[in-house]
Order: structure tokens, then sequence, then C-alpha cells
């Protein structure tokens, strides 16, 4: 199965376990450096392909969010069979599914770090028109076709670093699309507009990470998410990054404010 191909597992030495989630039209390959890192502070990793993706858009066109919240409230069930403790950390969309997950499953994941939180594309590199209508999404998506069409990635990729640039695109035979199909958009928004319902009932220690100069993200998006969930939380600037912060310059940065997050008191007390 495509899923067993691009899912991968790091086993640990602490115990514990990170589940790390890809974003809209990745991959678990997206993954692989903070995975390292984290994997070198001793934790267990594991990065499960989301449903519908690795394939094509025909393929993710014909699921749902809940889909990909399914995939990884199963990985986190898997990770919870080979460690004692299971906390997640994901990117975008993936973020926005771990703390989903994590209240659905508040016995297994016990604390979560959202890398570059998005409702709606709206950075400063997203062009004009697309930032006036992603706020619309909801009731765009009932025009007819509308969901059918496609949206390719803007130049940078979220990505600053030119060599890292190039890593991203030498991964398109892992599972990464170059599109965006706007029924996945749809259900990008669907996603959000469930998490801003549930946000203030979230007891699960967060640690929101954005980059300062995100290009598709704005950071409002971590300041709602800061100002509005319920449980104890952390707020933290990325800087010298784009969106995908997980990939960039600050990647090596990224992992420590994960591991550091996940050693804390509040993370460790849900243990």
């Amino acid at each position: 199965m495509r899923s067993e191909q691009l899912s991968f597992f790091l086993p640990g030495t602490n115990g514990k376990g990170v589940l790390l989630i890809h974003g809209l039209t990745g991959a678990p390959a997206e993954m692989k450096l903070v995975a390292r890192q984290l994997n070198r502070r001793g934790y267990s990793v594991h990065a499960p392909l989301l449903a519908g993706h690795g394939e094509d858009i025909r393929t993710l066109r014909r699921t749902h969010w809940e889909d990909w919240l399914a995939s990884v409230v199963r990985g986190s069930e898997f990770l919870a069979e080979r460690t004692q403790a299971v906390f997640a950390a994901g990117i975008c969309v993936g973020g926005k599914l771990s703390l989903l997950a994590a209240k659905r499953r508040p016995d297994l994941i016990k604390a979560v770090a959202i890398y570059s939180p998005c409702f709606h594309y709206d950075g400063w590199d997203v062009p004009r028109h697309y930032t006036m209508l992603s706020p619309h999404i909801g009731w765009l998506s009932r025009v007819p076709f509308l969901d059918r069409l496609n949206f390719r990635e803007n130049q940078s990729l979220g990505i600053k670093d030119d060599r890292m640039r190039r890593l991203v695109e030498d991964m398109a035979g892992e599972g990464m699309l170059d599109k965006f199909p706007g029924r996945g958009i749809v259900e990008m928004y669907r996603l959000g507009k469930a998490l801003r319902g549930t946000l203030p009932e979230i007891q699960t220690p967060t640690l929101i990470l954005h980059a300062e100069e995100d290009d598709l993200s704005n950071p409002r998006h971590a300041l709602y998410i800061s100002d509005h969930i319920g449980g104890p939380h952390e707020l933290k600037w990325i800087k010298d990054s784009y969106h995908m912060i997980h990939l960039d310059r600050q990647h090596r940065q990224v992992a420590e404010f994960t591991a550091n997050f996940f050693e804390a008191g509040h993370a460790e007390a849900r243990i």
C-alpha cells in the first residue's frame, strides 16, 4: 500500500513518541528533517501518510478532512503501542488535525505543537484576488465545479532558503503534489471551522510556532489560536523563514522548541 511505503517510523530511546503530521498535498518525507532532530533527542517518531495523499489530485479530491483526522488518530494509536507517552506536531493543516486528534484522544496525545497555522491563505506572497476570496470559500464552494479547479503552489514553495527549496523539489517522487485541488482547499476551510468552534474547549498543552515572514499564512492566524485556545500554550516566532518552517532555515530551532515544550512540566503533568 502507498501509505506503508511513504509513512515512516524511527524508534527512540526515551520511551516517548512524537507523531509528525504533514500538510495539505504534502507527504511524510517533508517531516524528515524535524524527525531526525527529535529522534536525536531520544524520541520515537512516526510520520503517517494522511488519507488521500501521496497519489494524485484525483485521489485527494475524494477525501474529506474527517478522513485526514482518522489517519492522525490511527497514527497516535500506532505510536501509543510502542511508547509510554505520545505527543503530536504538524504543519498547517497537520497542526490543526493534531489538535483535534488530541481533543478526541486526550488519553493518548499529551501535548501538541502547531507549525504555521492557517485557516485560509492570506500571506504576503498570496495573489491579492485569492486573499480576498479565500475567507469566503465556504459559500464559494457551492458554485458548481469550483471544487474541481486546481491551484499551483507559489514560486517559493513556502521556503525562503534556495538550497532547501531545491531539496523539496526533489521530493516529487516521495508523494508530494505540486497542485492544490479546489476540493482540498474547501476541506481545509471546513477543518478550520471545526477547530475554531472547539478551541475554547481544548485543554491540551499547545506550542504555536509561526514565521514572522510567512508568505502563505498571516501571523494573525497564530495569534487567533493563542487568544482562543482553552488550555496552556506558548506562542513563539520564527525568524528568517517562510511558511514551511519545518523545512526552512530554522528547522533545527523548530525541532528544539518542540522537544523543549514536550519536556516541560505542563506537558509532563498529563502523562
